[in-house]
């Protein structure tokens, strides 16, 4: 246990380590880059792998052959570059395979900037690939988060076998402050994580015995009504899923408004309604932590006690469209959007919110 100043980034690689991650994949590309800076010497040093693959191709594939081993491995990139790890993912979800992905995600579309967006929301939280195929998706909004959702994104990875997106940005990644690296005292670690895929994991022929049953991790179902078997049975698990729904709520209960907001943009918000709150505005905030599964069911217990919702988020108006969907036939949500690439302040905020408070 112990106190350090380090960025999100450095944060991330950290509570991986700590969390039992063995393998790295990954490709250098802004603004991750202390990810794997990190994980390069730090890896090797705790007995895993680290190896910079030739492309973000390569490094999901990677990540996807750890893990049908039962190997507690991950990768980490920056849009464009999960991007092209889309049809990886749909395979792992597919094949019932766990990893961990982290996208410090930056502006866009195309090449973009290396500034903070959250446009890459629609991309993690509605799959990205082909298919019916979801991630678990996790936002942090602080470097501490950063360091502690590792733990909880490697545990989930192996609890469903199933790919866990870690989603923040250009502001988490590089912010630097504080953090206090003290793993759970639950934590599984490696050992764990790996007993837990005894049942499953692919091992080299005659490690059980020359009698024990094959083992077949596959996505693809050719037989009449075995893909329709399969995918109900994906959907089962994603519905399972619902029960590690999280949020951070702030100053909800007397509210007439609440802002929703995630990741840096959900911190950012949160100052904001703090210096509302001291003007006497009743105004809350509710901050997704998990994105997928999203949480309808505290919008909704909020939206029946009168609430009404002002939807704040770094992009061109995405989370804006499950919040709807989450409240329907009950309340509305407005919107603010804050453009892909900008850096703002708690300020750029207070107007916005004043002009919904005003609307109610």
């Amino acid at each position: 246990m112990s106190d350090c100043l380090i960025k999100g980034n450095e944060a991330i690689a950290f509570g991986a380590l700590d969390a039992g991650c063995r393998c790295y994949f990954g490709y250098p590309i802004t603004p991750q880059n202390e990810i794997p800076e990190v994980l390069s010497a730090l890896l090797p040093e705790a007995g895993g792998s680290f190896v910079q693959a030739e492309s973000e191709v390569a490094s999901i594939n990677m990540v996807l052959g750890a893990g049908s081993c039962g190997i507690p491995a991950m990768t980490s990139s920056s849009s464009c570059g999960i991007s092209l790890m889309q049809e990886g993912l749909s395979y792992m979800s597919g094949s019932h395979i766990p990893g961990v992905i982290v996208n410090m995600s930056r502006g866009g579309p195309g090449l973009g900037d290396i500034g903070p967006s959250q446009g890459d929301y629609f991309q993690a939280v509605k799959g990205g690939g082909h298919g019916d195929h979801r991630s678990l998706v996790l936002a942090p909004a602080t470097a501490q988060e950063c360091y502690d959702m590792m733990f909880r994104a490697f545990e989930l990875a192996f609890k469903y076998r199933n790919p866990v997106m870690v989603l923040g940005d250009a502001i988490v990644g590089q912010i630097k402050e504080p953090v206090l690296r003290r793993p759970p005292a639950d934590a599984p670690g490696a050992a764990g994580l790996e007993e837990r895929a005894a049942d499953w994991r692919l091992e080299g022929y005659g490690r059980r015995g020359p009698d024990a049953t094959p083992r077949l991790l596959k996505s693809v179902y050719l037989a009449e009504g075995a893909l329709a078997a399969r995918n109900r049975l994906l959907q089962e698990k994603y519905e399972a899923m619902k029960a590690e729904t999280s949020v951070a709520c702030t100053d909800v209960d007397d509210a007439d408004l609440v802002v929703v907001a995630f990741g840096s943009i959900g911190r950012i918000a949160g100052s904001a309604v703090r210096l509302l709150r001291a003007e006497g505005c009743k105004v809350g905030l509710l901050r997704p932590v998990t994105l997928f599964p999203f949480p309808e069911a505290a919008l909704q217990q909020l939206a029946k006690q009168g609430k009404r919702f002002l939807v704040i988020e770094q992009n061109l108006g995405q989370m804006i469209e499950d919040v709807r969907l989450a409240v329907r036939g009950i309340a509305d949500a407005a919107w603010h959007g804050v453009m892909p690439g900008l850096f703002i302040g708690a300020d750029a905020l207070l107007d916005p919110i004043r002009d919904a408070l005003r609307e109610i």
